[in-house]
């Protein structure tokens, strides 16, 4: 079996990955907080996990990768938000959550295995707390519930910080019931007209980083093979969730491997809501298809920053347009039943290298474009279909790629003799013929590619 290779950010290098039971490979990734529409920085760890999901299901099967990814559906941002739009909690959640679930599904991401909701894990939740101040691992104040980071000594091991430093970047709440300012609150008290769960510490709701440990113990196990998500949660986030896991669980690690995404900014800041800096992915994919914003959340490796801008899109649509030339040129020909090709499977086992393993994709459309043969052209087909199924993209319709479903047969016949004698033209360096086409294809409303396989052509609807 080919070994895949993951950068664990608790090791500070690439390891290779071994599965607790193979049988039952577990990743926990950190979902949304459901009280705003989405932007496309929030879309990168689905995209980046649905990837390494795929290289999974590639190795052990599919039926054995179990993928959590949660919904926080209690947060003060949620309460806000319901305040202003004068409805509940359960309102606001359950409209964005849907809101999210179709964009994430625009850009081809897989539904979870499991989706757990926050609100419905709340006896777990309170049951980790109890072990936790049983334990001594954390106490209660004044109807709060805090962890006692103190009484936890590989604290910061994740984010290699010190207590200072964690506290100062943190910009820690320093309240009069914490015995040290960096103790983190499991539990807080509810007011009369806020959402809130009876408990033994009074009537209250869970913290953030509860919620997660919480329902990964629940779905996935003390231990878990891969937690991952974007860099930002390494801390204080995934810091907490490892400190309360770990002492709730007698000591054991809470993953095995930790895997973080980079940031995507615009220009040069970190694409953020609080910045005011974002492109919502409901907004985008109105003018995309989601099949070029998920291939343009690829175009960088997952742990490197990527700068968001029109450029990046139009250029991956045209770079998408090759492999969907090749599959239109191709489209009488049955795909032969073909494995990964060694070089691109090599390119995503590495640490996920989707550049890497784009180019592998590409040089596989420039095979089959010149293949000969109808066994020659089905194997350049199935390879193509093969790879771009792991990275999930070139699945789709070739003539709805490009816009020719409504098309008469008689209307894509002219437009590809136009194409042809354009490209006759200018072959012959007979520019102004070439022009008087171009010309014509305008009028017809089509937009032409030209590329290292040949033209392509689009249907413009605008």
């Amino acid at each position: 079996m080919n070994s895949l290779t993951l950068y664990d950010t608790m090791a500070r290098r690439k390891r290779v990955f071994e599965p607790i039971d193979p049988d039952r490979v577990t990743m926990y990734v950190c979902g949304p907080t459901v009280y705003s529409y989405a932007h496309i920085g929030n879309a990168r760890p689905p995209v980046v996990f649905d990837v390494l999901r795929r290289a999974l299901a590639h190795l052990y099967g599919d039926e054995h990768v179990v993928l959590a990814a949660n919904i926080t559906d209690i947060d003060d941002k949620i309460m806000a938000a319901a305040r202003e739009n004068g409805e509940g909690i359960e309102a606001v959640a359950t409209r964005f959550a849907k809101i999210y679930r179709e964009d994430l599904d625009a850009l081809g991401v897989r539904a979870p295995t499991l989706e757990p909701k926050a609100t419905d894990h709340i006896e777990p939740m309170i049951a980790m707390m109890q072990r936790l101040v049983d334990e001594g691992h954390a106490y209660a104040a004044e109807g709060h519930v805090l962890f006692s980071v103190a009484s936890y000594e590989r604290y910061g091991a994740l984010s290699r910080r010190s207590l200072d430093d964690m506290i100062a970047g943190a910009r820690v709440e320093v309240a009069p019931y914490k015995k040290d300012p960096q103790d983190f609150v499991l539990w807080k008290p509810s007011k009369d007209d806020e959402p809130g769960w009876d408990s033994p510490w009074g009537r209250g709701r869970p913290g953030w980083h509860l919620e997660c440990s919480a329902m990964c113990e629940t779905h996935l196990g003390e231990t878990i093979d891969i937690h991952g998500g974007g860099i930002d949660l390494v801390f204080p986030h995934h810091e907490n969730e490892i400190a309360q896991s770990t002492c709730a669980h007698g000591g054991k690690a809470m993953a095995n491997y930790w895997i973080h995404n980079g940031f995507l900014n615009m220009g040069s800041d970190k694409m953020s809501k609080s910045l005011g800096n974002v492109a919502l992915i409901h907004e985008l994919k109105q003018a995309w298809s989601g099949e070029v914003l998920r291939c343009a959340l690829l175009t960088a490796h997952y742990r490197a920053p990527l700068t968001w801008n029109a450029d990046l899109l139009a250029k991956t649509r045209r770079s998408l347009d090759r492999i969907y030339g090749v599959l239109r040129r191709l489209g009488d020909v049955e795909a032969a039943r073909t494995g990964v090709p060694a070089a691109f499977l090599e390119a995503v086992l590495d640490d996920i290298n989707t550049p890497k393993a784009l180019s592998e994709l590409f040089a596989l459309a420039g095979a089959a474009n010149k293949a000969e043969t109808d066994a020659e052209k089905a194997q350049a087909k199935g390879e193509l279909l093969a790879a771009g199924a792991l990275l999930g993209l070139g699945q789709g319709d070739p003539d709805e790629w490009f816009g020719l479903t409504a098309l008469s047969a008689e209307e894509r016949a002219e437009i590809d003799d136009l194409i042809v004698q354009r490209q006759a033209a200018r072959e012959a360096k007979d520019w102004g013929k070439a022009d008087e086409i171009r010309d014509r294809l305008n009028e017809l409303k089509v937009q032409v590619d030209d590329g290292p396989e040949g033209s392509t052509w689009r249907k413009v609807t605008e």
